[in-house]
């Protein structure tokens, strides 16, 4: 009870004159004598804040990261997920452009030749007993294509369907060792035999029949045409002469041609189902390029 009673006194005590001295350090103001124990109060307490901030606001900031990473995780997961569809987006926009590209050349090409035809798209780079070049289109027997039938894109001749099932169709490639094609020089009757020699589809080689006539670098060479026009309809560009060899007593002439279509890279296609009623002759190589 005493020791209850002297501390009330001490804390009155205590509150009482902490109440003067704020009374006589407000009226007194800037003049106030205990304004030197003010200032140090604040620079003591101020520094104690800031250090505490300077502790607690990494901490605060640790702690805030601790909470919010599974929702950043997440974000940066459905960035990514974004950022990849609209790289597959572009990718796929530019495949479609690429496409259309390359169907409206083939529909070009067809159109000038007179050539009805099935579409279709190369799907696998297949073998075959027999041949080394070949490949799988995904047209087949219900959409009318037949063994034997010319295959076309829009470039020129890639080769001969051999194989058909009621949805696909294997095509054996004009640079295949095993393929001869019927061929012919532009502007003329000059005939010869085009035969696949393998370089990836790189050259073809072109055997001249007739040993005197005049063949040179940058001739070009379209199909003569088969019987029947089966497997190889006429007036299909086949490529480009890049060098002659030299066949002195021979009595035919050989070439090697670039062919216009690229064996390496193809896409859409398309398989000549009907002739057309008379041969193009020339009319579907592309224009000459001029000299500049």
């Amino acid at each position: 009870m005493r020791d209850s009673r002297r501390a009330r006194l001490i804390l009155g005590v205590l509150l009482a004159a902490a109440l003067v001295i704020l009374t006589v350090d407000h009226r007194t103001g800037d003049s106030s004598p205990l304004r030197p124990l003010r200032a140090a109060g604040a620079y003591l307490f101020g520094t104690a804040e800031q250090f505490g901030n300077v502790v607690v606001r990494p901490v605060g900031a640790f702690l805030h990261a601790i909470v919010t990473a599974p929702a950043a995780q997440e974000r940066i997961e459905t960035l990514k997920e974004e950022n990849a569809k609209l790289r597959a987006g572009l990718v796929a926009g530019k495949l479609d452009a690429d496409r259309s590209k390359e169907l409206k050349k083939l529909i070009g090409l067809a159109g000038t030749g007179g050539y009805k035809m099935v579409t279709g798209s190369v799907i696998a780079r297949r073998g075959l007993p027999g041949f080394e070049d070949a490949v799988q289109i995904d047209v087949g027997a219900s959409d009318g294509v037949r063994p034997e039938m010319t295959v076309i894109n829009g470039d020129g001749l890639v080769g001969r369907v051999v194989h058909t099932t009621s949805r696909t169709s294997t095509v054996v490639l004009v640079s295949d060792p095993a393929s001869s094609v019927g061929a012919r020089l532009e502007g003329g009757k000059e005939i010869g035999v085009v035969h696949g020699v393998g370089e990836h589809g790189r050259l073809v080689q072109f055997r001249l029949l007739d040993s005197t006539a005049p063949m040179s670098r940058g001739g070009r060479i379209v199909s003569f045409g088969s019987q029947n026009w089966r497997p190889y309809v006429p007036g299909v560009p086949i490529g480009v002469i890049e060098r002659v060899e030299s066949t002195p007593g021979e009595l035919t002439r050989i070439a090697y041609a670039r062919p216009y279509a690229d064996l390496t890279a193809l896409d859409v296609v398309g398989v000549v189902v009907e002739a057309p009623k008379r041969d193009p002759r020339d009319a579907v190589l592309p224009a000459k390029e001029t000299a500049r």
